[in-house]
């Protein structure tokens, strides 16, 4: 029987079944022995076939995409956050917690490698003084810019009707940095969701963890949101020096107009389009930052 993982505890799996039943399965051994680089080669979001009897989840579907970030567990592997999704929401407030643009950029590069569209809520509108309203405008106008979705929100007492037409009709993962207040938007948008909040530490500024696994909710027939556990930093996968530029969008375009094409990094060679861009404003310096600190994680690496 065909069904669909919702939550995924790492041994364990609850699948929502083609007639709507909800069960619990663990995994058949061999799906973890085959030679996967993921750490969980079972991910909310995968189509599964189960044998019922046995609890067991038989076979993976072919995904039509999936998003990853490096496993915390396993070195030289990735964890899947999800699978089969439509878009990817990052959830970003500029102060308690404050999210940087690295982290942002981090999110969007990732998303963009695996060709699946992007958006960004920018939560707690209520608290914002007039230098947090000033960049907040400035990221929006950058990230508009680039055909990503933009939306001021405050999860807890706001208006969302926004967020319910963005997510209407898609699957979406909702990702951030722990205290953005995933949870808060969550649990207002469906009676059925009662996520835990956490609080800000006072001593680092920096939110808690409250969501320990990833999990899929249904907020109407045919509207899903995927949570997933907040995260501190996001690293890179599989993607090399040569290609990065290829995920940053206003730099992709130009990138065969540069004298050296695409052996380009567009660092200080001569005749570089991405650079010109730069110095005339077309390309902003927050997300040029991003890349070269990208480029710059992967030397380190070598």
């Amino acid at each position: 029987m065909k069904a669909l993982v919702m939550r995924s505890t790492g041994s364990q799996y609850d699948v929502l079944t083609e007639t709507g039943q909800r069960l619990v399965c663990r995994a058949r051994g061999k799906l973890r022995l085959k030679g996967y680089k993921e750490s969980n080669p079972v991910a909310v979001g995968d189509f599964v076939e189960i044998d019922l009897k046995a609890g067991l989840i038989t076979e993976v579907h072919e995904r039509k995409n999936h998003i990853v970030r490096k496993s915390v567990k396993k070195t030289g592997h990735v964890h899947v956050l999800a699978a089969n999704i439509d878009q990817a929401v990052l959830m970003v407030t500029l102060v308690k917690p404050a999210t940087s643009t690295g982290f942002i950029d981090r999110f969007m590069v990732t998303a963009e490698a695996f060709g699946i569209p992007q958006a960004l809520l920018f939560n707690k509108q209520d608290i914002l003084d007039d230098a947090g309203r000033e960049l907040q405008e400035t990221l929006i106008r950058i990230y508009s810019n680039l055909n990503i979705a933009c939306l001021k929100i405050s999860a807890t007492t706001g208006d969302l009707n926004g967020v319910k037409s963005l997510l209407h009709g898609k699957t979406s993962l909702i990702a951030g940095l722990s205290g953005v207040g995933k949870s808060s938007l969550l649990n207002r948008l469906s009676p059925e969701i009662n996520q835990p909040v956490g609080e800000i530490s006072d001593y680092s500024n920096k939110g808690m963890h409250t969501t320990t696994f990833a999990e899929m909710f249904k907020t109407d027939a045919h509207t899903f949101v995927i949570d997933t556990p907040g995260v501190k930093e996001w690293g890179l996968v599989n993607i090399t020096p040569e290609e990065l530029s290829d995920y940053f969008p206003e730099m992709r375009v130009l990138r065969s107009t540069c004298r050296f094409g695409y052996r380009c990094r567009h660092i200080n060679e001569p005749g570089c389009a991405v650079r010109q861009a730069l110095n005339a404003g077309a390309i902003s310096a927050s997300r040029y930052a991003s890349y070269i600190s990208m480029l710059e994680d992967d030397d380190n690496r070598r």
